[in-house]
């Protein structure tokens, strides 16, 4: 943890792109519209993995104590904080009045980041000690060699070929754990979706001014393609975990015939691994078909649950967000393992409105886990959509920070998990508590971290 009388210095770049750390002035970040200096205790060293970004056409800002907030002639940075870690802070940067407008960031979560006592410090806290997407110590050469033999031993599997190339191509982690056999294998399966979120990372309108950053699936498997899949992972890894939707994919409910049928015969051939389905949750009536099939588990992923800026974000087609809550309340009432994968952004996550929103989400639906995951966007692009959302409502609001935010949702909702990644329902400790019990509805505790399946 950072001590509390660090207080790092700004990083800027050269036009060589040289990192340096300013002799005077200090690290600022940024929550919402408010630009201030991060909170010690919202501190944390560089994490290992994680990366340092030049941001084109964006002036680094800092902070003078005695004049205030100044604007350098030297690029901004920012750090790509690496998974199992929340941004606390956004980097901070600035304008000149004679430029043109820079082009609109590439879809990664954009940290500050500072420089004090011989090492880097980003505003982001870890929230999963899983060590499920680290790779520093697994050698390129097992994963080509994985995802090889997965071809080969099904060469005619459309996803096989799908999921290595993701592997060997994009780096995918969830397709490099597959080819390597640990963890949780991706199944990704519709090609269509019924949202058109403004960060998607699988397609983007060439007017959005940003170019998705992965390909989407071009094809519909078959449960056959699937099942292969899924009992090949069973046969490797230590705990299998089994997950439908994909950064590659569309939304999986639209597809829930087929994922019910792999599923129904993937159960009924023995399999006993977790099987997950992250959705946008918009069509109830597939929750029960896929419940009913045998899945385990459903994250359902929300910006927001405030119906403004949940909807000005999505941009939903055919449902709404209470379509969402809905499929929140049928995965309790089916027993389901209940995940949200909440996309935080500093300044627009952590305010008082959203925080009322999502606790009671919380605690009317007893749900499991909150995966703390990063919105990955130009944060320009999302505050001018929050403000714009939340206009009629009073606007953003004062942001309470990351730690008070987790403070609360704890102290109100105490069986409550916050976390990162999809856990092992199947292996975990189950307890009762006393509002589970009145729905005569076992809730469970994730496990924090993994053995290591390396």
């Amino acid at each position: 943890m950072a001590s509390k009388r660090i207080q790092p210095k700004l990083v800027f770049a050269d036009a060589k792109g040289n990192i340096y750390d300013h002799p005077d002035l200090l690290m600022l970040c940024r929550r919402g519209g408010e630009f201030t200096l991060p909170r010690p205790d919202e501190l944390t060293p560089l994490p290992e993995e994680s990366r340092l970004y030049l941001l084109p056409g964006r002036h680094a800002l800092g902070y003078d104590p005695d004049e205030g907030m100044e604007a350098m002639d030297e690029t901004a940075v920012a750090a790509f904080v690496c998974p199992g870690y929340t941004v606390t802070g956004v980097a901070a940067w600035a304008y000149m009045e004679d430029e043109e407008p820079p082009q609109v960031l590439p879809m990664f979560s954009y940290a500050a980041v500072g420089y004090a006592n011989g090492r880097f410090y980003v505003a982001a806290k870890q929230v999963d000690t899983d060590r499920r997407q680290e790779f520093a110590n697994i050698p390129d050469h097992r994963i080509v060699q994985g995802a090889q033999a997965l071809m080969k031993k099904y060469p005619d599997n459309r996803l096989v070929r799908h999921l290595a190339g993701c592997a060997l191509e994009s780096c995918c982690p969830a397709a490099r754990n597959l080819a390597i056999g640990r963890f949780e294998a991706p199944l990704p399966t519709s090609r269509r979706c019924n949202a058109r979120c403004i960060g998607c990372i699988s397609l983007q309108d060439e007017a959005s001014g940003f170019p998705a950053t992965q390909n989407r699936l071009d094809f519909t498997p078959t449960p056959d393609e699937i099942l292969q899949i899924m009992q090949h992972h069973d046969s490797r890894a230590k705990k299998p975990i089994h997950s439908f939707g994909q950064g590659c994919e569309g939304e999986p409910l639209t597809e829930a015939d087929i994922i019910a049928e792999a599923v129904r015969r993937y159960r009924e051939a023995g399999g006993v691994g977790t099987v997950n389905v992250n959705s946008n949750g918009s069509l109830p009536d597939a929750v029960d078909k896929l419940a009913e099939a045998g899945i385990d588990s459903i994250r359902v992923s929300m910006n927001s649950v405030r119906p403004a800026l949940y909807h000005a974000y999505y941009r939903p087609r055919g449902y709404t967000l209470d379509d969402v809550k809905e499929s929140i309340a049928r995965a309790r009432k089916h027993g389901l393992f209940i995940s949200l994968n909440f996309l935080f952004f500093p300044g627009v996550s952590d305010t008082e409105d959203e925080y009322e929103a999502l606790s009671d989400l919380v605690e009317q639906n007893h749900v499991d886990l909150i995966q703390m995951r990063n919105l990955n966007i130009d944060p320009e692009l999302y505050v001018g959509v929050a403000h714009e959302a939340l206009e009629e409502t009073g606007g953003l609001g004062p942001s309470m920070g990351f730690i008070n935010f987790r403070k609360r949702l704890k102290k109100r909702c105490p069986w409550l998990e916050l976390g990162y990644f999809n856990p092992d329902v199947r292996n975990r400790p189950v307890r009762k508590d006393d509002d589970a019990a009145e729905d005569d509805l076992d809730a469970a505790e994730p496990k924090g971290k993994e053995p290591d399946e390396s």
